[in-house]
C-alpha cells in the first residue's frame, strides 16, 4: 500500500504543530459511496519506550475473515507529547501499511481523527498520507464534549468542539458497555464512519479489526 510523502518526520514540536495546521485543510470528510469489501485495523505497541511495534490486519467485509497481516518494528525518536502522537507512531504504521498488498476500502485506527484540538489526530494524519478512507475509533476521549448515548447497541451522541463544530460521536457498540469515540480521519463522513465501526463490532466493545491489530502490536499471534 503506497503513501504520500507530505513532510519530514525529523521535526521539532513547533514544526509538528505547523505541519498539523497546514495539513488539516486537506482533510476531505466526504464519502464516495464505494461498496465496502475490505476493511483493515491499525494499532501500535511499544516493546520499550524507544521502539514502536506497528500492526495492520486486513479483513473481508462484512464477514470479517482475516485476509492479510503486517507488522513492522522501528525506533522512534519523537518524544511522547499529547496531541502530537502521530509524529511518534505514524512512521512505523506507514511501514506496516506499505507491506500489505490488499488495499482496504476503509482503514480503522485506534486513534482520534478530527476529534483533536487542531483537527489532526493520528487517524486524520494517516488518512492524508495514504489518501484512502480512514476512521478514528478511540477507547478514550481526547477532545470534545458530548452527552452519554443511550444504552442500546447503535446508540450514539455527537461530540462537539467548544465553538459548536461536530468533531465525532460517542458510539455504543455493545449494549450497556462504555462507548467508543469515532471521528473522521479522511475521505469518509461521520455517518458512514459510525456504520463501519458498528459493522465491525461483533459482540465486543472494540471493532474486530482493531482488536486483532492490538493483539499483533503486543506480540501475540492472530
Amino acid at each position: 500500500m503506497e503513501y504520500r510523502n507530505l513532510h519530514s518526520w525529523n521535526v521539532s514540536i513547533r514544526q509538528a504543530k505547523e505541519i498539523q495546521l497546514r495539513l488539516r485543510d486537506m482533510i476531505e470528510p466526504v464519502w464516495d459511496g464505494r461498496k465496502i469489501n475490505i476493511v483493515a485495523g491499525a494499532d501500535v505497541g511499544f516493546p520499550d519506550k524507544n521502539t514502536v511495534l506497528a500492526a495492520v490486519v486486513v479483513l473481508s467485509f462484512p464477514d470479517l475473515e482475516i485476509v492479510e497481516r503486517s507488522v513492522s518494528t522501528q525506533d522512534c525518536t519523537f518524544p511522547y507529547v499529547p496531541g502530537y502522537l502521530s509524529f511518534r507512531e505514524v512512521p512505523g504504521l506507514l511501514s506496516a501499511l506499505e507491506n500489505i498488498e490488499t488495499r482496504p476500502d476503509v482503514l480503522l485506527c485506534d486513534a482520534q481523527g478530527i476529534a483533536h484540538r487542531r483537527r489532526m489526530g493520528l487517524a486524520a494524519h494517516v488518512g492524508l498520507l495514504v489518501d484512502t478512507p480512514v476512521v478514528g475509533c478511540a477507547k478514550s476521549v481526547l477532545y470534545g464534549r458530548f452527552s452519554t448515548p443511550g444504552d442500546k447497541r447503535g446508540a450514539y451522541s455527537h461530540m462537539f468542539a467548544p465553538e459548536g463544530e461536530v468533531v465525532g460521536a460517542a458510539v455504543r457498540t455493545r449494549e450497556r458497555v462504555k462507548p467508543v469515540y469515532v471521528s473522521v480521519g479522511n475521505r469518509i463522513d461521520l455517518d458512514t464512519a459510525i456504520s463501519v465501526v458498528l459493522g465491525c463490532s461483533t459482540g465486543y466493545r472494540i471493532p474486530r479489526p482493531l482488536r486483532l491489530a492490538h493483539r499483533l502490536s503486543v506480540g501475540e499471534t492472530v
